[in-house]
């Protein structure tokens, strides 16, 4: 084949934003801070038990995800005595243009902080525990050794807690990843965040193809090795992407093996992040959700305010519950 026939092969286009179109930093639009609608506005709430969890964090030298990614559930989470986790510190050595971590060189590893959290969990009478993590690309097993010692420290402090790790692609190495399910979480989340179009956009340093191999992998152990266990992950709308690109993404995401998905808005955390394409409808959360359930996860969770450390009991619950109908 000439260069002219390979230039001359048309190439269909996404419906969604073109990638062209899209703001960069230069550009007028980067600045812009579009209004909220109504269904996105969350009154912001503090009681007795948030006060006491975020004092008790920051005794143990614990960060939580809750804080560091500005979630808007973090209100009605703390003062239900519920959190999530965030180990290895809270720096990140990635950059992914959604994010609210920091990023840049983080500190070495805090030997005691499987414990810590471990401790914290038993304090605040949690029976599922959210445990996730900063990218740490500068680490020999990239944190996985480590995602392994806080959940055997769980177990040993409080072993009817369930467990459910929200975890890094691991750079898409499989021994690293088998390391933490051979610890044997409850739940093994990872986030595919966005479309294939997208991705390079959005996670700079991810690929879509180590995402779904993360997610088979843990399927088949668990098909093979550890039939309690579920597998989840999550998308955000609002980046630019279409609603066949969001389809699609899905079906990828399902035939991997994965159990449970949720699906969310994304919301810029500063005027450095990536500004807001849409923000999709509740009607059209419920359509996605709709259609996902008929391509058979065990729990579909999709709505605006929806986050995947969201509702977490409630969604292995769901799919606990799946699974004994489908029985």
């Amino acid at each position: 084949m000439t260069r002219k026939q390979m230039i001359e092969i048309p190439v269909q286009q996404p419906t969604g934003t073109p990638n062209a179109e899209l703001p960069f930093p230069r550009d007028a639009k980067w600045k812009e801070r579009p209004q909220k609608p109504s269904w996105l506005r969350v009154k912001l709430q503090t009681g007795e038990s948030y006060a006491n969890i975020r004092k008790m964090t920051e005794g143990l030298r614990l960060n939580t995800v809750c804080q560091e990614a500005r979630c808007p559930n973090i209100f009605e989470c703390w003062s239900e005595g519920t959190a999530t986790f965030m180990v290895m510190g809270d720096t990140c050595t990635r950059a992914c243009g959604f994010c609210a971590v920091k990023t840049g060189r983080p500190d070495p590893l805090d030997t005691e902080e499987p414990d810590h959290v471990a401790e914290a969990i038993e304090q605040m009478r949690v029976s599922h525990a959210v445990i996730t993590s900063v990218d740490r690309d500068d680490l020999p097993d990239l944190g996985s050794g480590h995602f392994a010692a806080v959940i055997k420290a769980v177990r040993a402090r409080t072993p009817d807690t369930k467990v459910e790790v929200l975890i890094p692609d691991f750079q898409g190495k499989p021994e690293h990843l088998q390391t933490i399910l051979d610890a044997r979480p409850d739940v093994l989340n990872h986030n595919t965040e966005t479309v294939p179009r997208l991705h390079r956009r959005v996670r700079t340093r991810a690929r879509y193809e180590w995402t779904l191999g993360v997610l088979k992998q843990a399927s088949e152990y668990r098909d093979k090795h550890f039939p309690e266990m579920f597998t989840k992950t999550g998308i955000m709308l609002g980046l630019g992407e279409s609603l066949e690109e969001v389809r699609q993404t899905i079906r990828d995401i399902r035939d991997q093996g994965t159990d449970i998905l949720t699906v969310g808005q994304y919301m810029r955390p500063t005027l450095k992040h990536l500004p807001v394409e849409r923000f999709w409808t509740p009607e059209e959360f419920d359509q996605i959700g709709e259609e996902a359930r008929e391509l058979g996860f065990k729990f579909v969770e999709s709505g605006p305010l929806v986050r995947s450390s969201y509702h977490a009991g409630r969604h292995r619950h769901g799919a606990v519950k799946a699974v004994k109908t489908r029985s």
